[in-house]
């Protein structure tokens, strides 16, 4: 029996590779004889270095970079292709994650770190950058990532705007002349799992600012600022780029990305699921194990286990996906075809006790529920 094991991240507890592993130990124990093939999986979000690097035997680099705040971190990166392509994750620099509850305003956070690491990615000889989203701090159209590669944004005096979402209201001229040159050799591939517009009731400042710190107030002068730095993007560059889905992407990173480096908004999962030729992995199988942190409605939008219980259908093959909790919704997830949907953690567990033993909660699960298989 072939087995192929492909969960993506447990967020805030386990790695895809660490959830991988405990589901790989599950099985082994209830089907020794089983042919285990790990692979485990992202969607452009979080994992999407670890699983590009591991897939492709490639390696990861550690590079000093600036926060969302401007402080020193060390963010990972990784090459693959033989170290022609480079992968990098905009939260590792510029994500959430990096700052204290108190420290989320998004009127002063950048996306600076992360222009800084295309630009190690570019000194390191990368001719393709692929670009994971997801969990940025940020609310400011890509204005950081852009400074650090040379464009500059300049208010009615001529003068340099200070980084962070006040950014975007105070901008008047846009000048392009010093954006790196070896921009224009490079491909960059964003892998984006969602289709929010940069403006408008579903764009970056009102969907995602909240969620990065802002009250109303800001989320309103947020919104007033993109939609002029939209239109200023327009003028300076001749792309209407206010409605494209998935531009509002990491507070509008994606946008940023588009408009002044060229860079493709790609499905995050299709663009990972053939760098690690999951198609293959599982018309070859009998049984695909997937799964993430929490499984509820939203699952099925451009999240890793939806995308590959899809691939599965198409070769009728058995699915079972892992979930730490379920939110509301999750019955859903059987509209794809899935044969099971698995809760790792029981209902009473308290949260803490969930995140810390996820590991043995999702190895014993998977012991029990091969243990039917077999």
């Amino acid at each position: 029996m072939k087995i192929l094991i492909s969960p993506a991240p447990f967020k805030e507890s386990l790695s895809a590779r660490d959830a991988a592993e405990a589901l790989a130990r599950g099985f082994r124990q209830s089907i020794p004889g089983a042919e285990l093939v790990v692979r485990p999986v992202a969607d452009g979000g979080e994992g999407t270095v670890e699983a590009l690097v591991h897939a492709g035997k490639g390696k990861f680099i550690n590079s000093r970079v600036c926060d969302p705040l401007a402080r020193p971190v060390m963010a990972r990166w990784g090459l693959i292709d033989g170290g022609s392509t480079a992968v990098v994750e905009m939260s590792a620099a510029s994500g959430l994650e990096l700052l204290k509850p108190e420290e989320r305003n998004p009127w002063y956070t950048s996306s600076y770190g992360t222009g800084e690491l295309i630009r190690e990615a570019l000194d390191s000889g990368c001719r393709e950058i692929i670009m994971g989203m997801g969990g940025s701090a940020t609310v400011e159209g890509g204005t950081g990532m852009a400074i650090a590669l040379g464009i500059q944004f300049l208010d009615r005096n001529g003068m340099p705007v200070p980084r962070g979402g006040q950014a975007l209201s105070l901008i008047k001229t846009i000048d392009t002349s010093c954006l790196d040159t070896r921009i224009r050799n490079t491909r960059i591939r964003v892998a984006c799992d969602v289709r929010n517009p940069l403006t408008g009731k579903n764009g970056a400042a009102r969907v995602y600012g909240p969620q990065k710190g802002a009250d109303l107030a800001m989320v309103e002068k947020l919104e007033e600022g993109m939609i002029r730095y939209a239109e200023l993007i327009r003028k300076t560059t001749g792309k209407d780029i206010s409605e494209i889905p998935g531009t509002g992407a990491a507070g509008g990173l994606a946008a940023g990305l588009t408009a002044f480096l060229g860079a493709s908004l790609e499905s995050g999962f299709e663009l990972i699921s053939q760098y690690l030729k999951l198609e293959e992995e599982i018309r070859e199988c009998d049984l695909v194990v997937t799964g993430e942190g929490r499984v509820d409605a939203s699952s099925l939008y451009g999240k890793a286990p939806a995308g590959i219980a899809g691939i599965a259908r198409k070769f009728n093959k058995p699915v079972l996906v892992f979930a730490g909790s379920l939110g509301e919704g999750a019955e859903r997830f059987y509209e794809t075809g899935i044969k099971s949907l698995v809760r790792v953690t029981p209902p009473s567990c308290p949260s803490e006790k969930a995140l810390s033993e996820a590991a043995s909660f999702l190895e014993a699960a998977a012991k029990e529920i091969a243990t039917g298989i077999s």
